[in-house]
């Protein structure tokens, strides 16, 4: 059922429901890059496969997930975002149903394949189709909302997957989607608005030297985290690096770059970005290194790791809605700046415990933390998604994904650098490199109020396009 796009977002029961499939998606989405890492060990011994192998089974979809970002948003542009979102719907579902019926590593490692292809789908486009379905004045409240789902998702990944597999095998972990999946569908079809389309071809080439720069950089990153030779590390991040410059020197001269360089020359937007990386290293860090404070140097168990945990996406989820309408009233640089500002504080006083600290010490750190986060996401994905033409919403919404997912790549590499330097400290390290790199966001956040809007070049005054350079 195909549907036109309104002059300003959706109303009535249409909004609701458009509304109500993005949340279910990028829910699944985001909840699936993190959900497995609990269910590894299970896993690895269903299928009879070593603790190294059944790694695949988390890079597998976050290799697949990461390539493919860019391209898919570039294709959302010139197909329409309606109809990438709604195959990369029905790719994700299908993998699920085909993770939960694996029966060995590389069965489930291909699904997990497939599943990244789908998630990428979703991720990809979904900030860009918030743009089409909330009215203008309230896109502050769209993206706070979005932010809200993918931040508690990602947070709370280990504790669902604890409570599925408290009562189920480890494939209820992917089968959970199905149903889910097929809501969204539905829904989709019925309610989601078609937009205008670019009249730019696909760029093979730059999809592929986008593969290989990306593919490279979170393999590179994910062999440094488990401890891999300097040679191989290194060969991967160089290969990464030659990537990238032939990418960028093929995307200089298009007037619609995959790798959108053209809306890096808004400083609004190169800052927003730069903003993003630094706050999801941040909690990449964070994320991986209070479980083995808490559990490592504290002694606890798996559930009161959970428990201690849960008041960072709470209060995300408080503060999020908030913000999402304040920065429609005011300057996302002030917001993400004293958001940030905000998790550098929690991350140092987390960092910086006593040996015994109680649990009230800990939770109301953990509050500071989340609501700091909660402050800083819904002004900052405002800011990113406002500064790019309405026509170059797929570039902007697909680094708005690319960014998180390379900023908690590093965290998480960051963090097995700092257990290697030392295993008792490496914890408390980890945490105070997260909070540097908040203070650093924070700071790139407060530059942007000095930023000037600068206007692009018109389509099809740039003399190389997209079909000459194909």
């Amino acid at each position: 059922m195909s549907m036109t796009l309104s002059d300003d977002g959706l109303r009535g029961p249409r909004f609701y429901a458009a509304v109500a499939t993005l949340v279910i998606a990028i829910g699944m989405a985001s909840l699936d890059t993190s959900i497995a890492n609990t269910a590894l060990p299970t896993i690895a011994i269903d299928v009879n496969a070593s603790a190294a192998d059944s790694v695949w089974v988390v890079n597998a979809y976050q290799l697949a997930l990461v390539i493919s970002l860019l391209p898919f948003a570039s294709l959302g542009e010139i197909i329409g975002y309606r109809r990438v979102y709604i195959w990369g719907l029905v790719v994700f579902t299908a993998a699920s149903l085909l993770c939960a019926v694996s029966w060995s590593l590389p069965t489930l490692a291909a699904a997990r394949v497939v599943q990244g292809f789908g998630a990428s789908g979703i991720m990809s486009v979904n900030t860009a189709l918030i743009r089409f379905i909330y009215p203008s004045r309230s896109l502050g409240r769209g993206v706070g909302n979005n932010a809200l789902v993918v931040g508690v998702s990602t947070a709370v990944g280990p504790t669902v997957a604890a409570a599925i597999l408290s009562v189920g095998s480890w494939q209820w972990l992917f089968a959970v989607n199905v149903p889910l999946g097929l809501i969204a569908f539905l829904l989709a079809m019925r309610v989601l608005p078609e937009t205008k389309r670019s009249p730019h071809r696909f760029d093979v080439a730059s999809a592929a030297l986008n593969a290989l720069t990306f593919g490279f950089l979170i393999f590179g990153i994910g062999e440094a985290a488990h401890s891999a030779s300097v040679a191989v590390t290194g060969t991967c991040l160089g290969a990464a690096a030659i990537a990238a410059l032939l990418l960028i020197h093929r995307e200089l001269g298009l007037t619609a770059p995959m790798l959108p360089v053209d809306l890096y020359r808004r400083p609004m937007f190169a800052l927003s970005s730069l903003t993003a990386l630094c706050s999801f290293a941040a909690q990449g860090l964070a994320f991986v290194a209070l479980p083995f404070y808490l559990q490592t140097v504290l002694g606890l168990t798996a559930v009161q790791t959970g428990l201690l945990l849960t008041p960072w996406p709470v209060m995300t989820a408080l503060l999020a809605p908030i913000a999402g309408p304040l920065s429609d009233r005011y300057p996302p640089a002030i917001l993400g700046g004293m958001g940030l500002a905000i998790l550098c504080v929690g991350l140092a006083l987390i960092a910086s415990l006593p040996a015994h600290p109680g649990s009230f010490g800990l939770v109301w750190r953990m509050m500071i933390c989340g609501a700091g986060f909660g402050f800083f996401q819904s002004p900052n994905l405002k800011a990113i998604m406002s500064s790019a033409p309405p026509e170059r919403s797929g570039g902007a919404s697909g680094i708005v994904a690319t960014s998180r997912l390379v900023g908690q790549a590093v965290g998480a590499a960051l963090v097995a650098l700092c257990f290697g330097l030392s295993v008792r400290h490496g914890p408390a390290l980890a945490l105070a490199l997260g909070a540097a790199f908040a203070g650093a966001g924070s700071l790139v956040s407060f530059s942007r109020l000095a930023a000037r809007p600068v206007t692009l070049p018109v389509p099809g005054r740039v003399k190389r396009t997209g079909q000459e350079r194909a």
